[in-house]
């Protein structure tokens, strides 16, 4: 299969067989594409934690279920055999260009003109989910409630410099395909050429 089918294929699945585990060797797979994403000066400021377990995965939705409005965050009930949570850690860019090789000593973060170190790491996401769906699997990007990171860093052990920048539910598709491309924006209204406007 191709990058175009893959691309094709790639939609983000909600729901998923509880029954069919991802197996370990496309885990593994997966996991190990991610870690080959671009990274600015190769600093790799990223860490992942994987829970493949349903005990595992039943500590997340707990720790990640906000008091009001739980139902509005798909992290509250997600229900997947696969749970990769993508973390950025801004220090290790910032030590990274400190070195003499960069020259940027003073560690600050004001002359980026992006997070680099979300981006990288969204970059690794992204392989991870393609990676998924070229294995046969649905998968799915979605985001945490801010004010509930403490309790999934205590409930976890995540140390304090690595940040959650959303989470990836993966597994054997339980939902019947669907036809998204009336709903994708037209290339003419994303895309310029040359100029903007």
């Amino acid at each position: 299969m191709d990058f175009q089918d893959v691309v094709r294929r790639r939609r983000m699945v909600r729901s998923y067989d509880p029954d069919r585990p991802v197996p370990p060797d496309v885990v593994e797979r997966i996991v190990h594409n991610g870690l080959r994403a671009p990274s600015a000066g190769f600093s790799q400021g990223w860490g992942f934690l994987v829970l493949d377990n349903p005990a595992d995965i039943a500590r997340f939705r707990d720790a990640v279920r906000p008091e009001e409005g739980p139902e509005n965050w798909f992290a509250a009930r997600v229900e997947s055999p696969l749970l990769i949570v993508p973390h950025s850690n801004k220090d290790a860019y910032l030590d990274r260009y400190a070195q003499p090789d960069k020259g940027f000593v003073d560690r600050s973060d004001a002359w980026w003109p992006a997070p680099y170190w979300d981006i990288d790491t969204g970059m690794a996401s992204l392989l991870m989910l393609l990676t998924a769906v070229d294995a046969g699997l649905g998968a799915c990007f979605f985001g945490m409630p801010v004010d509930r990171i403490d309790a999934f860093r205590e409930a976890f052990g995540v140390p304090p410099q690595f940040t959650p920048i959303g989470a990836i539910s993966i597994g054997y598709s339980d939902e019947p395909p669907r036809d998204l491309r009336n709903r994708r924006r037209p290339v003419d209204e994303v895309v310029h050429r040359g100029r903007w406007s």
